[in-house]
C-alpha cells in the first residue's frame, strides 16, 4: 500500500488535472449517462489524490501501522454512504435538505501540518447524493428534477477550475493547490450539478428557509452563551485575542467569527426576501423577530465585512422592491452616514486612519503586496495556492506579523493566476448576476438567491473564500435551478399573492 501512494513528480499534477476535468465535464455535459460516469470517477479520484499528498504525514501514523482495521473503517464508512445514497433515492428531498443542513459545519482536522476546518458532513453528504445519482442512472429510474441544462455559468465554472488546475502545476506551493482542489472545487462542483438537478418545489423552498432559520437562531444562542460566559468554544487563538481587548468576538460553532457573520448575513437576506412577498401580518411579525435575534448575534461578531455585505444585500433587495432610482438615495444617505462616523469618531468601528494596515489586521499589507505579486507575474501569476509562500518570500518584514493568507478574491487571483485568471473571475460573475437575476423581481426565492450572492461576492472582497465556500456554489447552485424553472403567467402569480394574504404559508417560488 505504501508504493501505491508514495506518488511523486508530475504524476499528481496530472491527476489533479484529470480530476478537475472530470468535475468539469461533469458540469457542462448534457448527457446524463457521461454526467453520472465522471461524477463517478471524480468521486473516487478525489480521495486518492489526498491519500497520496498525506500518506506519509504524521496524521495517517496509525493508518499506516495498522492497515486492516483501517481497512475495515473505510469498508464500514463506505457502506454508511451506500446506505445514505439509498435513502436518498427513495426521498429525494432528504439530499438538498442534508446538504443545507451540513453546509456550516467544520471539524478540525490535521493536514499536511497543519490543522483545516474542514466541512466533512457536507463531502459525506455529496459522496452519498453522488452515488445516488450513479445508481438512478444506472436503473434508469425516473426522479424529480428541474429542467436545469448546463449553460453559460456551468462552462465559466469548469473553466475557472480547469485553469486553476493547469496554473497549480508550476506553483511554488503545489500541495496548497491540490487541497484546495480535492478539498472544495471538486467536491462543490458536483455539489453544484446535485442542486441544479434539484426540484425545488415551494415545499422544499419552505422547509429549506425554515432550516436555515433554525440552524442560523440555534447558532446565535451559541453566540449569547459565548458572549455571557466570555468563553468560546472553539479557536483558542479568537479567545486570546479577545483577552487583549475590551471588546469580545463571538463564533459560535464557527471558527471564524466573519465566517459566522456571513451565515448569518445569507439567513438574513433570505428572511427579508420571504417578508417582502408576504402579506400576513402574523408572519412578517415573525419574520421581524427572527430578524432581531439574527440582527443581536451578528452584532456580537463584530464582522466589519458582514455588516458591509448585509447592506449590499438589503440594497440589492431594495432595488428589486423598489427600483434602482427609489434605492439610489437611501443608500447614499447610509454611505455618507457611515463616512462621517469613519472621519469623525473612527475608534467607534475600530478604524484608525493613522494606520489603516493595523486596524485592519494586516489587510491593508496583504493588498499591496498582492499588488506587487500581480505586477511580477501579470500574464499568468506565480501559481495556483502560491500566495502565502509568494508574499512571505518578497515581504518577509510584513510576514513576520503572522499573517500571509489573502484576505482579498481579486488580489488574490491577480498575484497566483494574473489576467488570465481575473478574466474568466470576471466573466463568471458577470454570467452567475445574469443568470440569477432573472426573475427575481416576482419571485421570494430568485430574489433572496440573487441578494445573498451579491452580499457573499462583496465579504469575499474583505474575507476571501469564494469558490472555496459552498455557500457560493449553493446559491450558483439553487439559482440555476430555479432559473430554469418557468414562472407561471402573471395572473397566476396574482393569484398565488392573493392567496398567500389569506393563508399562513410562506411564499417560497
Amino acid at each position: 500500500m505504501t508504493t501505491v501512494f508514495a506518488l511523486s513528480g508530475p504524476i499528481p499534477k496530472a491527476g489533479v488535472i484529470v480530476a478537475v476535468l472530470l468535475a468539469a465535464i461533469a458540469l457542462v455535459t448534457h448527457e446524463r449517462r457521461l454526467r453520472a460516469a465522471a461524477v463517478g470517477a471524480a468521486l473516487v479520484l478525489t480521495p486518492i489524490l489526498l491519500l497520496a499528498d498525506i500518506w506519509h504525514t504524521s496524521q495517517l501514523d496509525v493508518v499506516r501501522r495498522h492497515p486492516g482495521p483501517a481497512a475495515v473503517a473505510a469498508l464500514v464508512a463506505v457502506i454508511a454512504l451506500v446506505v445514505l445514497a439509498l435513502l436518498m433515492l427513495r426521498w429525494p428531498l432528504l439530499m438538498p435538505l442534508l446538504a443545507i443542513a451540513a453546509l456550516p459545519f467544520r471539524i478540525p482536522i490535521a493536514v499536511s501540518g497543519s490543522t483545516s476546518n474542514l466541512l466533512v458532513p457536507l463531502y459525506a453528504v455529496v459522496a452519498s447524493g453522488a452515488l445516488a445519482y450513479i445508481i438512478a442512472t444506472v436503473r434508469e429510474e425516473p426522479q424529480p428534477t428541474s429542467p436545469w441544462a448546463p449553460a453559460l455559468v456551468e462552462r465559466l465554472l469548469a473553466i475557472v477550475i480547469v485553469l486553476y488546475a493547469i496554473q497549480a502545476t508550476y506553483s511554488d506551493d503545489f500541495d496548497k493547490a491540490l487541497q484546495q482542489i480535492v478539498f472544495f472545487y471538486v467536491p462543490f462542483a458536483l455539489l453544484f450539478v446535485l442542486l441544479a438537478q434539484t426540484a425545488w418545489t415551494p415545499r422544499l423552498l419552505r422547509w429549506s428557509l425554515l432550516l436555515l432559520i433554525g440552524l442560523a437562531l440555534v447558532f446565535c444562542l451559541i453566540g449569547y452563551v459565548e458572549y455571557a460566559t466570555r468563553h468560546l468554544f472553539v479557536n483558542p487563538k479568537l479567545l486570546a485575542s479577545n483577552d487583549l481587548h475590551a471588546y469580545f468576538r463571538t463564533n459560535s460553532v464557527f471558527f471564524d467569527p466573519n465566517i459566522f457573520g456571513r451565515f448569518l448575513v445569507i439567513v438574513m437576506l433570505t428572511v427579508a426576501a420571504v417578508m417582502l412577498h408576504v402579506r400576513r401580518d402574523r408572519l412578517v411579525g415573525a419574520g421581524a423577530l427572527v430578524l432581531v435575534a439574527l440582527w443581536v448575534g451578528l452584532i456580537l461578531t463584530l464582522s466589519q465585512s458582514s455588516l458591509v455585505a448585509l447592506l449590499v444585500g438589503l440594497a440589492t433587495l431594495a432595488a428589486l422592491q423598489w427600483g434602482g432610482r427609489r434605492t439610489l438615495v437611501p443608500v447614499g444617505v447610509v454611505v455618507v452616514i457611515v463616512a462621517a462616523v469613519v472621519l469623525i469618531v473612527p475608534g467607534t468601528v475600530g478604524i484608525n486612519l493613522h494606520n489603516l494596515n493595523n486596524s485592519s489586521s494586516g489587510r491593508v499589507g496583504l493588498v499591496q503586496g498582492g499588488v506587487d505579486l500581480f505586477a511580477s507575474a501579470p500574464i499568468v501569476g506565480h501559481g495556483s495556492g502560491s500566495f502565502e509562500d509568494e508574499y512571505s518570500a518578497h515581504h518577509r518584514r510584513e510576514a513576520a506579523g503572522g499573517t500571509t493568507a489573502s484576505h482579498t478574491i481579486p488580489i488574490t487571483i491577480a498575484a497566483e493566476q494574473g489576467v488570465v485568471g481575473l478574466i474568466a473571475y470576471v466573466a463568471l460573475l458577470l454570467a452567475a448576476f445574469a443568470l440569477l437575476v432573472r426573475g427575481a423581481k416576482t419571485s421570494a426565492a430568485r430574489g433572496a438567491v440573487l441578494a445573498a450572492f451579491a452580499a457573499l461576492v462583496v465579504h469575499t472582497f474583505f474575507y476571501a473564500a469564494f469558490l472555496e465556500d459552498p455557500l457560493t456554489w449553493t446559491l450558483l447552485g439553487v439559482g440555476a435551478a430555479l432559473a430554469a424553472t418557468p414562472q407561471p403567467p402573471a395572473a397566476e402569480r396574482a393569484r398565488a399573492r392573493r392567496a398567500a394574504r389569506a393563508s399562513t404559508t410562506l411564499p417560497a417560488a
